[in-house]
């Protein structure tokens, strides 16, 4: 670890060493090197004259690069894909005639750009869907576990524990959705030229408009792509990596969303994220437990949801057929959105696994707050009774206010029941009364509809990408 200049705390605490190769150098120039490696054989198979043996001389090099070579050229030329050809040519010499044959310095950079978020995207695919299995486990074990609802962060009528997490589970069901479907339409550049034309293989191919039309094809199979994009100017539309990191700031918004009421339940002390047997919560207060990894969950989403304006403002800035106020860009947002989801999926899922429920803080609450919200029962009830249903609602409206009174100015416990007990116009004992405070009276249908969420909507989808379960999430701080 370096420690006299600055190093991203991306790579130094957060995304996972997965994750980090997939941008690293290695990648990258790897990348390129099989993509000239593609590019000739094409070229070869449609009939320029390039051998067999050159071809073997790029593949016997495909990996062990030569940085210092190709940092020593760039010093001279100040262009890294020159350098790099240059570089790989050394290894190869006589493969180094038709390197980068016919193409553009996009050929490898934008191709190679599409590939690593395309493996990008596939790691936050399969993290992603281990998180919405471990949020399906936890809203299966406590579908019937009653809890206090909010609204506006105000009391309201009751859900269950497990009911409130499918609210998490399906927003990032939904992000998945947004995921599959950009990975599933996702394409090359292929190999097009300086202003997408193809115009240099007119020049190599003698203007057989049939032969280039096999190009991109080939290409994109060699490369394990289904196709290219059909038109292009000299880059692929900047407008793919909005679409791309709009898939991450949605993930990130997600796990916001998830990450706040975790820190709200903390507080209430009714759900608590994992707490490390020697973990300090604060340097001043000994007994506090900090929800510090929801705080990082929301901190890191921020960073990605704002990030996602780079993309688009690049996209909608590009002139013609390119300019290079892209590429400075590219390289911080696209790889920094990447490395900041991963570590949001990572601390997600640990959080997740090692939730720990509080029954008895939540039934607490519940039924500090419960006498209010049995309110239409108990109504009923004594309409039942023979009492008059406009003259009930009214008695409860002020019983109500002056036992909300006794709460918040007296400091009281609720007393509802007893005020509505000893009102003659109810006729019911306190006895009865306490008869309709089930919590589970109120939930409506939050256990079903939880059942109902996991079996049908979320088992099929880990059925379908059962392959990718069983991750574990390793915290670095």
């Amino acid at each position: 670890m370096s420690t006299d200049r600055y190093t991203s705390p991306l790579s130094e605490r957060y995304a996972s060493r997965e994750m980090q190769y997939i941008f690293s150098q290695d990648m990258k120039f790897r990348t390129w090197r099989k993509l000239w490696i593609a590019l000739a054989e094409t070229e070869k198979e449609l009939g320029l004259n390039i051998t067999q043996e050159q071809i073997d001389e790029l593949k016997a090099h495909a990996d062990d690069i030569n940085y210092d070579v190709a940092r020593a050229r760039e010093k001279e030329v100040r262009h890294d894909v020159m350098s790099h050809v240059y570089a790989y040519g050394v290894q190869c010499p006589k493969a180094k005639g038709i390197i980068h044959l016919g193409a553009t310095s996009c050929y490898v950079g934008d191709n190679t750009d599409i590939i690593v978020m395309t493996e990008a995207l596939k790691l936050v695919q399969k993290k992603l869907v281990n998180v919405i299995a471990e949020l399906s486990r936890f809203a299966d074990k406590y579908k019937d576990q009653p809890t206090l609802a909010f609204t506006h962060f105000q009391p309201a009528q009751p859900t269950t524990v497990g009911k409130r997490a499918t609210l998490w589970t399906q927003e990032f069901m939904m992000d998945l959705e947004d995921l599959e479907y950009v990975l599933d339409t996702i394409k090359l550049l292929g190999s097009k030229g300086t202003t997408g034309t193809q115009a240099s293989f007119l020049e190599l191919f003698d203007g057989d408009q049939e032969t280039i039309d096999k190009i991109d094809p080939m290409i994109a199979a060699k490369m394990g792509f289904k196709e290219c994009y059909p038109v292009s100017g000299q880059t692929y539309s900047r407008k793919v990596d909005t679409r791309v990191v709009n898939v991450l700031a949605g993930i990130a918004a997600s796990a916001h969303k998830m990450s706040n009421d975790i820190r709200l339940l903390q507080h209430l002390k009714e759900v608590e994220e994992p707490f490390e047997k020697s973990q300090i919560g604060s340097s001043a207060m000994a007994y506090k437990r900090n929800p510090m990894r929801s705080e990082r969950i929301a901190s890191l989403s921020r960073y990605v949801m704002v990030d996602a304006l780079n993309p688009a403002i690049t996209s909608a800035t590009q002139w013609f057929e390119r300019t290079l106020d892209d590429s400075a860009n590219k390289r911080l947002s696209v790889p920094e959105g990447f490395l900041a989801i991963d570590g949001i999926l990572d601390l997600c899922l640990n959080v997740v696994d090692g939730l720990v429920v509080y029954p008895k803080v939540i039934e607490k609450h519940m039924m500090a707050e419960l006498p209010f919200m049995a309110t239409e029962n108990i109504m009923m009830d004594a309409v039942k009774a023979g009492g008059d249903r406009q003259e009930l609602h009214e008695r409860i409206r002020e019983l109500s206010m002056e036992a909300g009174k006794n709460v918040k100015v007296e400091g009281k416990d609720n007393n509802l029941l007893e005020l509505i007990a000893a009102d003659p116009a109810f006729n019911l004992t306190l006895e009865e009364l306490q008869k309709t405070m089930d919590p589970k009276k109120y939930v409506g249908r939050a256990k079903e509809q939880t059942e109902t969420f996991v079996s049908k909507i979320v088992k099929p989808v880990l059925d379908a990408h059962k392959e990718m379960l069983g991750m574990t999430a390793e915290i670095n701080v």
